[in-house]
């Protein structure tokens, strides 16, 4: 059996029981499309690190913003697992065999979507070559380290004009918010490796971001 680190134990101890934050608690009469995301960290040349795609801007979905890998599951899937595992595989050609599933987190809502999104966390035990295997759906992929997301100078809240604020990261040359930054902020703090950060230092989402996110 493979082993995790510590700190990926912990973080998986705590996330199978996280309850899902206010306003994404999936809809009681069960509807929704079922998705899964793929929470994958490995060790990379600058500690432990997590996979992020950078979605097209020609996408009619989440267009032009960073992402985990994930999507819709499929019938022949067998369930969120199999899906995240095809999914990032599409999306970044990854090796699944080279992933060890290390848990499964409750069910998330995304009423903007209608998705009901499972997220699976994966330890990358044997990482393989990455790049945008979906051109039409991916710009670019990127592991990025966790000393970078938890650096306080790469951390803000980002007001959307929408009346929304949440927490968001700036790494890699994108910047990332709504979901995966709510998502990213809430694993973090459960894996021990998060270090204070100033919530009050607020800038409002780009223009660009907000063209592109009101197309879906």
């Amino acid at each position: 059996m493979t082993q995790v680190p510590d700190w990926l134990d912990r973080l998986a101890a705590e996330a199978v029981q996280a309850q899902p934050p206010l306003g994404m608690h999936p809809p009681a009469n069960g509807s929704g499309r079922r998705a899964a995301v793929l929470l994958l960290f490995g060790e990379g040349p600058m500690g432990p690190d997590v996979l992020l795609i950078q979605r097209s801007s020609r996408g009619r979905r989440h267009a032009g913003q960073p992402a985990f890998p994930g999507g819709g599951v499929d019938p022949e899937d067998g369930g969120p697992v199999g899906a995240a595992l095809r999914e990032a595989e599409e999306e970044t050609g990854l090796l699944p065999q080279g992933v060890t599933v290390v848990c499964t987190m409750p069910e998330l809502y995304i009423w903007r979507s209608d998705n009901r999104v499972t997220p699976v966390l994966g330890w990358w035990h044997a990482p393989s070559a990455v790049h945008a295997a979906a051109p039409d759906e991916v710009e670019s992929v990127e592991r990025v380290p966790i000393a970078e997301l938890v650096d306080p100078a790469n951390r803000m809240t980002l007001r959307h004009p929408g009346g929304y604020s949440g927490p968001a990261f700036k790494v890699r040359g994108m910047l990332v918010w709504g979901f995966t930054a709510s998502l990213l902020d809430g694993v973090l703090g459960m894996s021990g490796l998060a270090g204070p950060w100033d919530p009050s230092v607020t800038e409002d989402l780009p223009p660009e971001a907000v063209k592109l996110s009101r197309r879906g």
